[in-house]
């Protein structure tokens, strides 16, 4: 019985998310996670524009006005292409001449993240996103928790759910790494291996 209510609350939570980004949310691939060998990012592109949603960027940002990450030069290009600002997990992400800032579309009613995507720039240019496609919160492949950790390094976690898993405990976590290749005439994120974790 509890299975059963945990499953329709889900199943709920789902619907609603898919609802508000126009259901993009459920049209969500997470398989790349997997297996590191696509590159979506490309050397000198903008940022990408955001799927639709049904509320609007500004209703978003004026609703979630105090969790919009409203300064610097990153959250200025993320504004541009249509998307949010925010700060992953309420903090900021830099290192070096490195930042990653998150983009939503659509937010929960108390404004956490619900379809998303983590930007990342290098030298104040934009370099490429952590997910080909956009992130669903609680769902297979929604982004934890990011770290700087070195010369052009990052690390990322994603959650791997299955159909039976309930929103607070995938059954893995996968952590992806990074770098961001500086060798052409634009700087590039690329994910190079990937790692079951949990």
């Amino acid at each position: 019985m509890a299975g059963d209510m945990l499953r329709l609350r889900r199943t709920l939570t789902l619907l609603f998310m898919a609802g508000l980004a126009g259901g993009t949310a459920s049209a969500q691939s997470s398989s790349w996670v997997d297996r590191v060998t696509e590159h979506w990012n490309r050397a000198g592109a903008g940022v990408p524009t955001p799927p639709a949603s049904q509320e609007s960027r500004p209703a978003l940002a004026k609703r979630c006005s105090s969790f919009v990450a409203t300064e610097g030069a990153a959250a200025a290009a993320v504004t541009r292409a249509g998307w949010t600002p925010f700060l992953h997990f309420d903090k900021q992400l830099t290192r070096d001449d490195i930042e990653v800032i998150g983009g939503m579309v659509a937010a929960t009613p108390d404004c956490q993240p619900a379809v998303f995507n983590l930007f990342v720039f290098a030298g104040g240019r934009f370099v490429g996103t952590l997910s080909p496609s956009s992130i669903a919160k609680d769902q297979d492949g929604a982004a934890g928790p990011v770290r700087l950790a070195g010369m052009d390094t990052i690390l990322a976690e994603f959650s791997r759910y299955k159909p039976t898993d309930t929103a607070c405990c995938p059954s893995s976590v996968v952590r992806v790494s990074y770098r961001i290749n500086r060798t052409g005439a634009a700087p590039v994120l690329e994910a190079v291996e990937t790692r079951k974790v949990r």
